[in-house]
């Protein structure tokens, strides 16, 4: 008995196994990665989070504060910013470390305009900090919740797609 397209469907198995599709998903993951970053971005500008440019280029591929890395063996990828004061500008935080029992504090730096500009060397101004909460901005979770919708439909496409051309 002689199974029609069953030599086919073997070939493209074999073919598939030997990294084909392995390689398109790379592929695809790379650009989900560059695609959220985009969306980090968009949220970033959405809700005005700084008034600074260094989060906000934390967020682009080959920036010094960009995390961007994709493992092919275990196919993982690997995105975010080395900034340490992204999470407190994403989740909120206190102008003061409450541990430390103080209600104010010393920030040196200068006033341009309306904007603040921190400088550690400054002897002459600053500015007096009173402790309160900073409300974050939102901007990561907002953007993960964006990216996995359009992770799901994206793979979901995606996987259609390869059985459709390997098989």
């Amino acid at each position: 008995m002689k199974i029609r397209g069953l030599d086919q469907f073997i070939q493209s198995l074999d073919r598939a196994s030997r990294g084909g599709l392995k390689r398109k998903y790379e592929q695809w993951l790379e650009s989900m990665g560059f695609e959220f970053l985009d969306i980090i971005q968009d949220e970033i500008i959405r809700t005005k989070t700084v008034d600074t440019r260094r989060l906000l280029n934390s967020f682009q591929k080959g920036d010094q504060d960009n995390i961007f890395s994709m493992t092919e063996g275990s196919l993982k990828l690997d995105v975010g910013t080395n900034l340490d004061y992204a999470s407190y500008v994403n989740d909120g935080h206190f102008t003061i470390d409450p541990s430390k029992n103080q209600d104010r504090r010393w920030v040196p730096g200068r006033w341009k305009g309306d904007r603040f500009e921190y400088d550690p060397a400054e002897k002459n101004s600053g500015m007096l900090l009173k402790f309160r909460w900073v409300d974050g901005s939102g901007f990561w979770d907002n953007a993960m919740a964006i990216f996995q919708l359009m992770f799901e439909r994206s793979l979901e496409r995606k996987l259609q797609q390869w059985i459709y051309e390997e098989f």
